[in-house]
C-alpha cells in the first residue's frame, strides 16, 4: 500500500528518532549543513518567483522543493527533530542527552550551511560587491529588517509574536515530516510533504533555519538590522517557538493518541479468545 495508517506512521517516526540519535557528530553536522544550504536556496528561489510573478503566493508554491529534497535524502533539519526525537524519548528508546545532542549538532550544521550559502548568494547577486544586488537582494534585505526591527519596535509583544508565529510554523513543518512518512512512494511523499510546507510559507510564519539565511544575507545586502537584533528579536524566540510547536502540536499530540491507542488495541487483541 502507498499509505501508512497514523499509528504505524508514529511507530516509524519513533524508529527514525532512535536512528537519528545514534548518528555521529560529523554526520549530524554534514547533513545539517546540507539542509541549511538547500533550504536557503529554496528560500531565494521562492523570493525570486514572488518578485518575477508579482504574486507572493507563487513563492509559497515553489518553496517546498527544498524541504522535499531534505526529506528524500534523509538529511538533518533541526525543526523536524524537535518532534521526532522527543517521540523516541517518550517511548524510552533514547535519553534526553541523546535528544539534546542531536538538536545541538543539527542546529549548528543548519547554521553553518545557511551562513555559507548566504555568503555565496551575496557574491552571486552583487558580483562580490562590485554591482547592486537588484530586486531580489533588496527584498531579502527588507525581509531581514521585517523579521527583526519590526518585532523589536513592539518590545515584549513583538518577541511573543515571533514566538507564536514560530510555533505555528513548526506545526506545519513537522506535519510535513509526518505526511512524508505516511506516504510510501517517492511521488506521494513529494505531494504529501508539499502541502503543509506551502501553508507555513504562504502565511508568513517564522522558521529558524530559513531565518539563518534570510537575516545574515539581508545584513550583507544592506539591511539595517544587526547581529544582536537578529538573535534577540528573531533567532532565539523563533527557535524556542519552533521547538514548542513541533513538540506540542506534532510529537506529543500524535504520540499521545496513536501510540497509546495502538498499545491498547494490541493488549486487547492478545487477551481476546481465538474465534472458532
Amino acid at each position: 500500500m502507498d499509505y501508512l495508517k497514523p499509528a504505524d506512521a508514529v511507530a516509524a517516526m519513533i524508529e527514525a528518532g532512535t536512528r537519528k540519535a545514534a548518528l555521529s557528530a560529523s554526520d549530524l553536522l554534514i547533513r545539517g549543513a546540507l539542509s541549511g544550504a538547500i533550504l536557503a536556496i529554496a528560500t531565494q528561489l521562492a523570493i525570486t518567483a514572488a518578485i518575477q510573478t508579482g504574486v507572493p503566493l507563487a513563492g509559497a508554491l515553489i518553496f517546498p522543493v527544498g524541504f522535499v529534497m531534505i526529506v528524500l535524502l534523509n538529511l538533518e533539519l533541526v525543526t523536524g527533530s524537535f518532534a521526532v526525537l522527543p517521540m523516541a524519548q517518550m517511548d524510552d528508546g533514547i535519553r534526553f542527552a541523546d535528544t539534546l545532542r542531536n538538536w545541538v549538532y543539527g542546529y549548528a550544521g543548519n547554521l553553518v550551511g545557511s551562513l555559507l550559502y548566504a555568503g555565496l548568494a551575496w557574491g552571486a547577486l552583487t558580483m562580490f560587491g562590485e554591482t547592486p544586488a537588484g530586486a531580489v537582494g533588496d527584498r531579502i534585505a527588507a525581509l531581514a529588517d521585517a523579521k527583526t526591527l519590526a518585532y523589536s519596535a513592539h518590545g515584549g509583544a513583538g518577541w511573543i509574536t515571533a514566538f507564536a508565529k514560530a510555533m505555528l510554523c513548526n506545526w506545519m513543518v513537522c506535519m510535513g515530516v509526518v505526511m512524508s512518512v505516511v506516504a510510501q512512494s517517492t511521488v506521494s511523499k513529494i505531494v504529501a510533504a508539499w502541502l503543509p510546507i506551502c501553508i507555513f510559507f504562504g502565511l508568513g510564519y517564522e522558521h529558524a533555519v530559513v531565518n539563518m539565511f534570510v537575516i545574515p544575507a539581508g545584513m550583507l545586502l544592506g539591511a539595517k538590522t544587526t547581529i544582536d537584533t537578529w538573535w534577540l528579536w528573531n533567532q532565539i524566540p523563533v527557535t524556542l517557538g519552533n521547538l514548542v510547536g513541533g513538540f506540542l502540536f506534532t510529537g506529543l499530540a500524535l504520540y499521545s493518541t496513536y501510540r497509546t491507542r495502538s498499545a491498547k488495541v494490541t493488549t486487547v487483541a492478545v487477551k481476546a479468545p481465538a474465534m472458532p
